[in-house]
């Protein structure tokens, strides 16, 4: 791919390996690299400790366990990714509204 005409993404999820939260990384992994398929280049897995559970994008944080309250849902997730990577991105059914 041409990278000044297909920006591709990074994507660091960090997760407390005492905590035995590499299954939920690597879960969300496959998700977004499914979801956002040609445009992330890649994601890694930083094993740490000390409880944390962090989704970095390109350097920038976008979740953290400690200050957003526990686990990032899928979809929530998913609509942080597309909203700085590719806002015109339909998400599907991830998009549609839960308010009925």
């Amino acid at each position: 791919m041409d990278s000044e005409n297909d920006p591709q993404h990074s994507i660091a999820i960090k997760y407390c390996s005492g905590c035995r939260w590499m299954l939920r990384a690597t879960w969300l992994a496959q998700e977004l690299l499914t979801t956002f398929d040609g445009d992330i280049d890649e994601v890694s897995l930083q094993p740490g400790s000390g409880g944390i559970f962090e989704i970095w994008l390109d350097g920038t944080r976008l979740w953290s366990r400690k200050d957003d309250g526990g686990f990032p849902e899928i979809k929530a997730l998913k609509q942080l990714v597309r909203d700085r990577i590719s806002p015109e991105r339909s998400l599907g059914h991830s998009d549609a509204s839960t308010n009925h």
